[in-house]
């Protein structure tokens, strides 16, 4: 605050960051907020998604916010000036890229690999802007390069000989083509609801742990006692396998990679979860396909799932559970539910993405 002789005195929820990136690097935007203002701020961005719609909230569950050092995906980027290699993350609204030296958002395991991929960067690269995504998996860290080119025998061996010496789970490289897999000792892959499944290169995972956790826990109880649930943008199947046995699940999923990894995986261990290879966006279920299910489970991208949405409304089924990664997609998608009679029972923020303005939430409808 604005004291009269014009000096500035912290608030009551005003903390020092954490990180001495802070207010550079784009990746947090509220380091400066204590845990009281960050949780308040996680749920006034859902409700007030809600009522944006004028959608009445009958149970607000408590938000549940990662910890520090709990991210175990992120995508950096990296360029080679004078010799040296900056790896890290962008500052807000510019491409000029932070070289962090610390980061307390990503988990242990992948914040050491970014030192040690900065000194391999540092010999093998060129001018050009690199890409690194990371991922920790079953078996370590999953690392997929976009933007090197390979100029020989040399540098092939030197990343081969890195990936082996720190125990990469994966090394992918993607020079224009599409990755292509250097080094992987043993299947990568992913557990999820108690399922080890096959992780493609640069899948999608939800990006903690205790996030996917508090996500599938709500899963299970909102959807207790159905039968047979289809489990829409099904991805790896994250929420299908949480909720199967005893229930039966369509696990529809467009992108073919995630698809055939959850085909593989039921199949393997002979579960009730059935995968469908289907674009929802160009082909949504249709109400009568819907109506077979006792509940539908939907986890669309940011932009929300509007075709589909307007054909679960149209249907016969009364419950719904709409996990969301974006509120305001949600909130539109949920007045089309509510105009359809369905009331929104149960609603929780989810700040999975700490020190972010990117927010999650879990809800059921019913009717």
């Amino acid at each position: 605050m604005l004291l009269p002789d014009g000096s500035l005195e912290a608030g009551p929820n005003r903390v020092a960051p954490p990180c001495r990136h802070f207010a550079r690097c784009g990746g947090c935007q509220l380091q400066q907020a204590d845990e009281e203002a960050l949780s308040r701020f996680v749920t006034d961005r859902v409700t007030s998604a809600a009522a944006s719609q004028k959608i009445a909230v009958g149970e607000l569950l408590e938000t549940h916010l990662s910890p520090p050092h709990s991210r175990r995906r992120a995508t950096l980027h990296g360029l080679k000036t004078a010799g040296k290699f900056v790896l890290g993350f962008r500052e807000a609204g510019s491409h000029r890229i932070v070289d962090i030296t610390e980061c307390p958002v990503l988990r242990e395991e992948l914040f050491h690999i970014v030192g040690l991929l900065r000194a391999i960067l540092t010999k093998i690269s060129n001018k050009a802007p690199v890409d690194v995504a990371l991922t920790l998996t079953d078996q370590g860290v999953d690392c997929t390069l976009t933007g090197i080119h390979l100029d020989g025998l040399g540098p092939t061996e030197a990343l081969l000989d890195f990936a082996r010496e720190h125990a990469l789970a994966r090394l992918s490289l993607d020079q224009g083509y599409g990755g292509e897999t250097l080094w992987e000792p043993e299947p990568v892959t992913v557990t999820v609801g108690g399922v080890a499944v096959a992780f493609p290169e640069q899948g999608f995972l939800q990006p903690t742990q205790d996030g996917e956790g508090i996500l599938a826990r709500d899963a299970r109880e909102f959807l207790e006692g159905a039968q047979t649930i289809a489990d829409l943008f099904a991805g790896l199947g994250t929420f299908a396998f949480h909720v199967a046995n005893p229930a039966k699940v369509l696990a529809v999923e467009a992108a073919r990679d995630a698809h055939l990894a959850c085909k593989a995986a039921a199949n393997a261990l002979r579960l009730p979860v059935h995968a469908m290879h289907r674009d929802l966006f160009r082909n949504p279920l249709q109400p009568e396909e819907i109506s077979r299910f006792d509940a539908v489970l939907l986890d669309p991208p940011r932009a929300g799932a509007r075709e589909q949405v307007a054909t679960i409304a149209a249907s016969e089924i009364t419950r719904v559970v709409y996990i969301s990664c974006n509120p305001a997609s949600w909130a539109r998608d949920a007045k089309t539910l509510v105009e359809a009679g369905f009331r929104l029972e149960k609603l929780r923020p989810v700040g999975q993405f700490r020190w972010s303005t990117h927010v999650e939430l879990t809800s059921l409808f019913v009717r």
